[in-house]
């Protein structure tokens, strides 16, 4: 860009240099006043007879604009990443074992015995008598009888009759008319027309560019660690002795103490990330914002008024009215008088004395002696003596070798587009105005131009036989 900037000022100079060049052939390489003869530069004319004229004339100048401008571009992010890695390590398992140990037991036995035993008890025995009982009772017989009873009742009798009524009625009586109506009516008149609209669009430029990329690999580490100091429990050993009272010989097991014992060594293998940083080559693509122009044709409606006359139909009513005559019902009640007869129920109660037997229990209680014979257990108790074998517990160690995990965290880098905005410097070319006013007197740029010395009184010289004094 700072090129493209000094570009159009070194074209500048090269053009005036070779314009003074050829002037100064023309005019046989006067450059100045001082050529000019002294008669050709004296006042001719007055200071009114000056000729001044100013005209505009325009310059280019170049400004520098910065502008923004949006990238894209990857961006390293590192992910912390927890993973499980396995290692191989040798402990010590401890085994519980048990060995046989024989020994003598005087163990006794219960045997259980059985006696019969004689016992008189004394029974209750009971039995049920009856005795008969004579009693009176009232009883009590009820009878339904039947009495005549006289009554009067009122029957209403009903009796329709019919008058003559006259009544008048209003009958309407609808007519149809029509008038004029004026109404406005609109109608919708289409007509097309088309805006420039300025739209945007990116255009993607890609780019290729070096960054640093974080790897590595894993690396296995063999690692030995000591192993760790136990108590363990020894047993010393036992003694025989014999004993009298059984005539055999008893073993007596050793005391037990706790001894300090380091286990042995575990080996266990590793992996060790090591890192390193590598030169890669990837492309970027950022995208250039350019300006377009389109047509977009676009719809107006408009409402033109229309104004039309037509006929409405309205409906007129009068009333008219009609006699009319009708029969109108009517009811007349009257009440006749009857006599009737009902019968109606009555109880009487008469008591009637009965005598009765009945059997009353009641109950006799008798004692019976009774001989029984009852088994009664007793409990005898005998030693024998007896071998027995009993299970002796020992510790025995042995190594294994087990598969261990533990949890390693790493860093591992992915690579993510990110948006950035970055100014970038743009070269305006725009035109500038400026006055120019030239002043020469008429007289001494004729001199000048017949004599041949244009370029005396100019520096642009004579353009058509007269003098342009700049």
């Amino acid at each position: 860009m700072n090129k493209a900037r000094w570009i159009p000022v070194l074209a500048a100079m090269v053009l005036a240099t070779a314009g003074g060049r050829n002037a100064d052939a023309g005019y046989g390489g006067a450059a100045n006043y001082c050529c000019c003869p002294t008669q050709c530069c004296a006042p001719s004319c007055g200071y009114t007879e000056a000729k001044t004229s100013c005209q505009t004339c325009y310059k280019t100048v170049y400004e520098t604009v910065w502008e923004k401008q949006d990238y894209t571009c990857c961006k390293t992010v590192y992910d912390t990443v927890c993973e499980k890695v396995p290692y191989t390590c040798t402990k010590n398992v401890y085994e519980t074992c048990y060995r046989d140990e024989c020994y003598t037991i005087c163990k006794p036995v219960y045997k259980t015995c059985y006696k019969d035993v004689t016992y008189t008890c004394c029974k209750p025995v009971y039995k049920t008598c009856y005795k008969d009982v004579t009693c009176k009772i009232r009883k009590p017989i009820y009878k339904t009888c039947y009495k005549d009873v006289c009554y009067t009742v009122c029957k209403p009798v009903y009796e329709t009759c019919y008058k003559e009524c006259v009544y008048t009625t209003c009958k309407p009586v609808y007519e149809t008319c029509y008038k004029d109506v004026c109404c406005t009516t609109y109608k919708t008149e289409t007509q097309t027309c088309y805006k420039e609209c300025c739209y945007t669009i990116c255009k993607p430029v890609v780019e290729k560019k070096i960054v640093n990329v974080c790897c590595g690999e894993w690396k296995t580490v063999t690692e030995t660690i000591p192993g760790a100091i136990v108590t363990k429990c020894v047993q010393e050993p036992g003694t025989w002795s014999y004993d009298p009272c059984t005539c055999c010989c008893v073993y007596h097991p050793g005391c037990c103490k706790q001894v300090q014992v380091q286990c042995p060594p575990t080996t266990c293998c590793k992996k060790v990330w090591c890192p390193r940083t590598e030169q890669r080559e990837i492309c970027c693509t950022r995208y250039v914002q350019e300006v377009c122009k389109k047509q977009i044709p676009y719809t107006v409606c408009k409402c033109v008024p229309c104004t039309t006359v037509k006929k409405v139909a309205y409906t007129t009513c009068r009333m008219v009215k009609e006699c009319h005559t009708k029969k109108v019902p009517y009811t007349v009640c009257r009440t006749v008088t009857e006599t009737c007869t009902k019968k109606v129920p009555y109880c009487t109660c008469e008591w009637v004395e009965e005598c009765i037997t009945k059997k009353v229990p009641y109950c006799v209680c008798e004692m019976v002696k009774e001989c029984h014979t009852k088994k009664v257990a007793y409990c005898t108790c005998e030693m024998v003596k007896e071998q027995c074998i009993r299970k002796v517990p020992y510790c025995v160690c042995k190594q294994v070798c087990t598969t261990e995990y533990r949890t390693c965290t790493k860093c591992v880098p992915r690579q993510v587009q990110v948006t950035c905005t970055r100014c970038v410097p743009k070269t305006i070319c725009k035109q500038v105005p400026y006055q120019v006013c030239n002043t020469c007197c008429t007289s001494c740029c004729n001199t000048c131009c017949n004599n041949g010395c244009a370029t005396g009184c100019a520096v642009g010289g004579c353009a058509n036989g007269a003098c342009d004094v700049k």
